[in-house]
């Protein structure tokens, strides 16, 4: 499964024009021609549910209070707070800051000072100037060349994939596990007490996550720094998959299993933002999608695992060796993260937000190759983190994202999709594949080979959502790949009807080719969409609370889902209880077809704009394409798609779902 993403992150705006960083719109609805301009949007007015139109009166200039004016600027603040600023000024900004924080001498106070101009836009690093040649020539290579960076930088890359495949490995090797150890604890029949205890197990460590791991991440951040936070978590998580192989009962592997959910939630939630905090901008979006397919990895090293110890034997005195070691063998990755996590510097971010300006420097300049560009990103850092200090005072976060309606659509939109990511099925696949293909007929050997079939596919077809999620859309990935995920899950559960005694290798074979096709189809679209559209619908002034609330979220349900399972599948039937989550993906195409907007490529301020659509105005859009899709696609009509919002360039039109017509659109 995915994994969250928690908390703000520095925006890249080095590719915006002024005019893209504009935020203050008037906004007028065309009810006519069902379209917004992009040009005079003004964020959230009150909507005339009778006309279908915003009222006048929200349209005058000057009667908005000054709060709903300071709101209104908060993203443009955020988005670029150098912008409009002259080189002069900059430059002595730059340089105050330097000696205000003292940091380093002479040399580094004329890095400052034009690593200040730099970070208003780094994509115009020749007009700055001032620079010299080997100045110029590391900023050239850093604008053509973005993978070209120092060696520090890779190690705190390789560690934080290694975080995804602790995460992966710990979610799974329990699907092989489990297959021994509840016969041994006396809970492996088809009674009540025997299927919900088997899901209680399996669920542990989510209940954990959602209703105390997730919520320790800001404190464990505060307290231990993010490379503390991920070494205590990774110690945690060894520590768990250690002591699980050692319990005798069902409650004492429940409780191992709960306090494995100590190092799962902190963890997946900080090991991004470490990432995001160190990273250059041009290669921070592709670490964050990084994450997704490591923790895919992991999830295939899991199934690998169960495999290699199926065989092994019991020895004098111990009973279930070879699941025991199954379950310790999570621990392994998590170690060599332990060792190796202090060999990264600590999170520059992080030593600003303690005031500790020398040490963010320090670290910076390890991850960097010049000096320019440390105290470039140092700089930038230094005035997002005072704008959003600026905006913090006076105003309740949850209450925000709550009753202001930018903030709730991106609510909505947010929590529909961490929802979905559960209730599409995939975990149950994940969490109970070797049982599933028991039942079908499988051994329990080919069933575990199976299972790592299903994790090697759901790594290998993780890897092309790095390019199609930018570039096919978030919401066209969704709707393309649900109808087939449903079809998929349904082909899977009927399987099951087909006779075992008679074309056994039939059977098989359709059950195992549904999870597979089902596999190739969620891993480049559910998988990696809802934290990456979580991470990015949010204004930046409320990002952290609604990651929060979103990776809660899914981890609830994601043991909703754990626990409920083999006690559906006993009471449904395999038919039932696939087609069950097979129906759940129906319904969820159209609540993403009505609910959920396109984020693709969108700057801070469009976003705006996209969120602050009426629900009902949406909803009523998106079925309308449902009319022009068939029209086009079916009934192959030359019809021409309906845009939701009116804007200036039409020339370039995305014929799929969504319609953009502006460039970045």
């Amino acid at each position: 499964m995915a994994s969250p993403h928690i908390g703000p992150s520095i925006p890249d705006t080095a590719s915006k024009t002024s005019s893209e960083r504009r935020l203050e719109y008037d906004w007028d609805y065309h009810d006519i021609n069902h379209t917004f301009p992009l040009r005079t949007f003004r964020p959230d007015p009150e909507y005339d549910d009778e006309n279908h139109s915003v009222p006048p009166a929200a349209l005058r200039i000057g009667t908005t209070t000054a709060a709903e004016r300071a709101r209104r600027n908060v993203n443009a603040k955020l988005a670029n707070p150098l912008a409009g600023v002259s080189h002069a000024m900059l430059e002595e900004m730059g340089a105050r800051y330097a000696r205000k924080h003292q940091v380093g001498d002479q040399e580094d106070v004329r890095a400052f000072s034009k690593g200040a101009v730099l970070a208003q836009d780094p994509s115009k690093y020749q007009t700055v100037a001032g620079l010299t040649e080997a100045e110029q020539l590391v900023l050239h290579t850093e604008e053509h060349h973005r993978w070209h960076q120092p060696p520090l930088l890779y190690i705190v890359i390789v560690v934080c994939s290694t975080c995804a495949a602790v995460q992966g490995m710990d979610e799974t090797v329990v699907n092989g596990g489990q297959l021994f150890y509840k016969y041994q604890y006396g809970i492996g029949g088809d009674d009540p007490r025997s299927t919900w205890l088997t899901g209680l197990l399996n669920s542990a460590p989510y209940l954990c996550c959602a209703f105390l791991g997730c919520w320790l991440t800001v404190p464990f951040n505060s307290l231990f720094g993010r490379r503390g936070t991920i070494f205590l978590t990774c110690l945690f998580s060894a520590l768990a998959c250690f002591w699980q192989a050692f319990a005798n009962t069902w409650w004492h592997m429940f409780i191992a299993r709960f306090f494995l959910g100590f190092g799962i939630g902190p963890k997946s939630a900080t090991v991004p933002i470490f990432a995001a905090e160190t990273t250059p901008p041009r290669i921070r979006g592709a670490l964050v999608m990084q994450w997704q397919v490591w923790t895919a990895a992991g999830i295939m090293l899991g199934y690998a695992s169960d495999l290699c110890l199926y065989k092994v034997q019991d020895q004098a005195g111990v009973i279930g060796l070879n699941w025991r070691l199954m379950m310790a063998s999570a621990m392994l990755p998590a170690l060599v993260v332990v060792a190796c996590v202090f060999m990264c510097p600590e999170s520059p971010r992080w030593y600003m937000s303690k005031g500790r300006h020398f040490k963010a420097y320090q670290s910076m300049c390890k991850l960097r190759f010049n000096k320019i560009q440390a105290a470039r990103d140092i700089y930038y850092m230094h005035t997002l983190l005072e704008a959003e200090n600026d905006i913090k005072h006076g105003r309740n976060k949850f209450v925000e994202i709550i009753t202001r309606r930018r903030n709730r659509n991106a609510m909505i939109a947010s929590e529909l999709l961490m929802f979905l990511q559960q209730f599409c099925g995939v975990n149950i696949i994940s969490y109970y594949s070797s049982q599933i293909f028991l039942d079908g007929g499988f051994s329990p050997i080919s069933a575990l080979s199976a299972s790592l079939g299903f994790g090697l596919i759901n790594w290998i077809f993780a890897i092309p959502a790095i390019y199609t999620i930018d570039t096919f859309g978030r919401r066209n990935l969704l709707l393309t790949t649900y109808p087939f995920l449903s079809l998929f899950l349904f082909f899977t559960g009927f399987s099951f009807s087909i006779p075992a005694d008679t074309k056994h290798s039939t059977r098989t074979a359709c059950i195992a080719l549904g999870i597979y096709l089902y596999g190739i189809v969620y891993s480049p679209g559910q998988g990696p969409v809802p934290f990456t559209y979580s991470a990015e619908a949010y204004p930046l002034y409320v990002r952290a609370y609604g990651m929060s609330l979103a990776t809660a979220t899914t981890w609830f349900f994601n043991a909703l889902l754990s626990i409920t399972w083999p006690s559906m599948q006993a009471a449904f039937t395999p038919q039932g209880a696939f087609s069950w989550y097979a129906g759940w993906n129906v319904v969820g195409f159209f609540l993403i077809l009505t609910l959920l907007p396109e984020t693709k490529g969108k700057t801070l301020e469009e976003l705006d704009q996209v969120f602050s659509v009426p629900t009902r105005v949406h909803a009523r859009y998106g079925l309308r394409q449902l009319r022009y899709f068939v029209m086009r696609y079916v009934l192959r009509r030359d019809a021409g798609p309906e845009p939701l919002y009116a804007h200036e360039d039409t020339r370039d039109i995305d014929r799929g779902f969504d319609h953009d017509d502006e460039k970045g659109m």
